[in-house]
């Protein structure tokens, strides 16, 4: 530069306008020098009473490596505020002497202060500086191994081959000796941070170590991140460890081994791997695993397919049903999970996606869904509803007539309470017939305790339901009536008591009632006590 030229620029740095000031220090830090005259102008320039102009003049005295302006920068690093980063920096660029200074001043300092001084060791550039930005990853302070090492992975696009590998081994070294003494978990992640940013292959061995489920989930996280980096081709042992993180609750664990897996090909033979992906918790891992081997159509996928049937994510069930519709496998599987189920709200996830595969499963099933039902029903368990709603969507005249000949074989086997199950559940059909009606009331008849007091008699399930054949079918139940041998005696008083005592038609079926014990019964003492209540009412 011309001393002119450096003349007028020194002019300048004492110009009016705070703007041309700062463009002066800006120009003076690119193309100036250390003369005697730019260093004490921009030493003073330090101290302008404009921002802007300090902030261009602390960068310029860092370009240019002023150490006399070592002291100002110590005092406007300790002072704190913004420009004390700045200060920091310029320090950082001035050499072995700059360096030395900042590492005494760490000692000093507030927290925050060690934080902006360890970046900007990080961040100068130096041989001094990067030893000693190398030297805070291990500080105590996690926030100054932050600082540091974030400084220093902003530095790698700029380094030389030569220079990386040399931080690499560093690192490397740094690392092997935890083996012997362990290192601050904030600097072992720090230093496999930055070994990711280097992209160094002679770390993938210590990667792989660091990802094992007993080192810190933080650790593990980033060493996945840099095997991500480095896209390496993982071993049998890689692999198993890749699965165990890859189902892991902790998503920081889990998405950087799920990235990893989602490009590796899937084989028969390598399948059975991924099942232990299907329960895990973050439903991203459960849908690759689907995606992965949702279409080998054996036992062991269509089960696990299965279990997915009840998450409460909608898309994720959707696609395991999908899948299960399309694999031999899947839907056995999913008939022995429906016939096997656990809950009611099991067995009805169960039906809602068995539905639509009815028609492809094999012609025995709805056979198996009703005698499971059957059971459930007899058991007054309420997984019955969803497999008795399955076959009612499917046939529902079948299930009906399935229904009505258990309950009859029931009845004739003397199973009253048990067939009684299963003609209640036809009556509640507004279509059932009278003779089926019949069969319910009579049945309860069976069974009821025959209280003859009227409150009893008045609340009496069966004796509700024979008043209303009586007013919509007289005829034919009085002719199922006669036709009813397998009623006792004692069961036909209680019925005609409860009648004989009523009006018009109902008194007349009372009589009736009464009067079928004198047939079948004469000689009873039950014959002896209809008679009396026949008299009574004067039905004799």
């Amino acid at each position: 530069m011309a001393d002119a030229t450096t003349t007028k620029l020194l002019k300048l740095l004492h110009a009016a306008s705070a703007e041309l000031r700062a463009a002066t220090a800006l120009i003076l830090g690119e193309v100036g020098s250390r003369s005697p005259d730019i260093t004490q102008a921009l030493c003073a320039a330090i101290d302008d009473a404009d921002a802007a102009v300090r902030l261009q003049a602390l960068a310029a005295v860092g370009k240019l490596r002023i150490e006399p302006a070592l002291a100002s920068l110590l005092q406007r690093i300790e002072a704190g505020g913004v420009e004390s980063e700045a200060a920091a920096l310029a320090a950082a660029k001035l050499g072995a002497k700059g360096t030395s200074a900042l590492r005494n001043l760490m000692s000093r300092v507030a927290p925050g202060l060690r934080r902006r001084i360890a970046g900007a060791l990080a961040a100068a550039g130096t041989a001094s500086s990067e030893t000693a930005a190398i030297e805070t990853l291990l500080d105590s302070d996690p926030g100054v191994v932050d600082a540091s090492v974030r400084s220093l992975i902003a530095e790698v696009p700029a380094l030389t081959p030569a220079h990386r590998k040399d931080l690499a081994d560093h690192l490397l070294e740094l690392l092997r000796r935890a083996k012997k003494k362990a290192l601050p978990l904030a600097t072992e992640t720090a230093a496999i941070r930055l070994l990711a940013a280097l992209g160094d292959g002679q770390a993938e061995a210590l990667f792989w170590e660091r990802i094992q489920p007993l080192q810190p989930t933080e650790l593990r996280a980033v060493s996945l991140q840099a095997l991500g980096n480095l896209a390496p081709t993982p071993n049998k042992d890689h692999l198993r460890t890749l699965f165990a993180c890859a189902g892991e609750a902790d998503f920081r664990v889990a998405a950087p081994a799920l990235m990893m897996l989602k490009n590796l090909p899937v084989t028969a033979k390598t399948a059975s791997d991924w099942l232990p992906l299907f329960d895990a918790p973050d439903v991203g891992v459960r849908r690759l695993a689907l995606e992965k081997v949702g279409d080998f159509d054996v036992a062991a996928v269509a089960a696990a397919l299965v279990r997915q049937v009840h998450h409460p994510d909608r898309e994720l069930r959707d696609a395991a049903v999908g899948r299960l519709a399309r694999l031999k496998q899947g839907r056995k599987a999913l008939a022995d999970a429906l016939l096997d189920a656990s809950t009611p709200d099991a067995a009805w996830s169960l039906v809602r996606a068995q539905a639509p595969l009815v028609k492809d499963q094999p012609k025995d099933f709805t056979d198996r869904v009703f005698e499971k039902a059957g059971k459930h029903l007899e058991a007054g368990d309420r997984r019955a509803d969803a497999l008795l709603f399955l076959l009612r969507e499917e046939n529902a005249a079948w299930l009906r007539d399935r229904l009505e000949e258990r309950a009859l074989a029931l009845r004739k086997k003397k199973k009253y309470d048990t067939a009684l199950v299963y003609l209640k559940l036809l009556g509640r059909d507004p279509a059932c017939g009278p003779a089926l009606r019949f069969e319910l009331a009579a049945c309860g008849l069976k069974l009821s305790g025959k209280d003859l007091s009227a409150e009893a008699r008045a609340a009496d399930p069966p004796l509700q339901q024979f008043a209303g054949l009586l007013s919509s079918h007289p005829e034919e139940t009085t002719a199922a009536l006669d036709k009813a041998k397998w009623l006792d005696p004692e069961d036909l008083f209680y019925l005609g008591f409860h009648f004989a005592e009523k009006e018009r038609q109902e008194k007349q079926f009372g009589g009736h009632v009464l009067g079928l014990i004198l047939k079948r019964s004469p000689k009873s003492k039950v014959a002896k006590d209809a008679k009396s209540k026949l008299r009574r009412e004067g039905l004799d």
